[in-house]
């Protein structure tokens, strides 16, 4: 799963299937903002989490 760049951020998924559980780094103009981290269930996190993630990010800091 790639980056997501929307509203000149840039979200930068990671995770570990092990461990059941991963992190988006968030970059404004390449600079570093913060960590969200969230859990999954599968192989891997759906894209639709990471995209409701990044929706919440957005409503949570307007």
């Amino acid at each position: 799963m790639g980056a997501v760049e929307r509203n000149g951020y840039r979200f930068e998924p990671e995770f570990s299937v092990i461990h059941q559980n991963g992190a988006i780094h968030v970059y404004e103009k390449g600079k570093f903002i913060e960590e969200i981290k969230f859990v999954f269930n599968g192989e891997f996190p759906e894209h639709d989490q990471i995209e409701e993630i990044i929706d919440q990010y957005f409503e949570k800091n307007k």
